[in-house]
């Protein structure tokens, strides 16, 4: 006998809103599409319309927080006049704020029993996204600038953002503090730190973060 699915249109957004509540709920990840589907009165085909496997789909979890923060970024009538700093600092504010709102999900997906290779494949695109929004900013930086030597490299900077976002995620991830005031702490630290160094001043302010560090670490 077949299956009854639902008669309501399906999304991306409603399978993956399926798929965080069925990991938040029984605290694994499904195993089978098959039972998925079942389970929550989808067909199957419609499953495989908008993800080609769970893995798939847990990539996608990562880029709609990414598209939800820039999205988000852009509704401020005033982002556009941002220097680049204020930008980095409104993204990685916003970024943290939607994760916050699915800290759960988040903390389960990145636990420590899982294999570290499986942890960077999953955010393997959100690298991707979140280099090329830093990369967008050092050209624009670079286009207002004549001299050569003066032009920071979106390559290095890129990557360097991504690195940041990585450390602030881990960071975190392991905040106790009322309203994750110390990620907020992080995140403005890193991003003036990585702006100075870029702009050749970085002494005091990697000396502040570095003092910020050992103390949240060691102290």
């Amino acid at each position: 006998m077949a299956t009854k699915v639902s008669s309501v249109k399906m999304t991306d957004d409603k399978i993956i809103a399926h798929y965080m509540n069925f990991v938040l709920e029984n605290e694994v990840h499904p195993k089978s599409v098959f039972k998925f589907c079942k389970e929550h009165k989808i067909k199957e085909d419609e499953f495989y319309k908008y993800f080609g496997s769970f893995e798939a789909l847990q990539k996608s979890i990562w880029n709609k927080f990414f598209l939800n923060t820039t999205t988000l970024l852009h509704k401020n009538k005033d982002y556009e006049n941002f220097s680049n700093k204020d930008k980095m600092l409104t993204f990685f504010y916003t970024m943290f704020e939607l994760l916050t709102m699915n800290r759960s999900y988040v903390l389960f997906t990145l636990s420590t029993n899982r294999k570290m290779l499986d942890k960077m494949a999953e955010l393997k695109d959100l690298r991707s996204h979140i280099k090329e929004f830093a990369t967008e900013l050092i050209e624009e930086s670079n286009a207002d600038k004549t001299l050569k030597i003066t032009k920071q490299s979106p390559r290095v900077f890129s990557e360097g953002a991504w690195v940041q976002f990585a450390f602030l995620l881990k960071f975190w991830m392991d905040d106790s503090s009322a309203g994750f005031e110390k990620t907020d702490l992080a995140i403005e630290k890193s991003v003036t730190t990585i702006f100075d160094v870029f702009d050749n001043t970085p002494l005091d302010s990697l000396i502040d973060f570095g003092k910020f560090l050992y103390k949240e670490n060691f102290a």
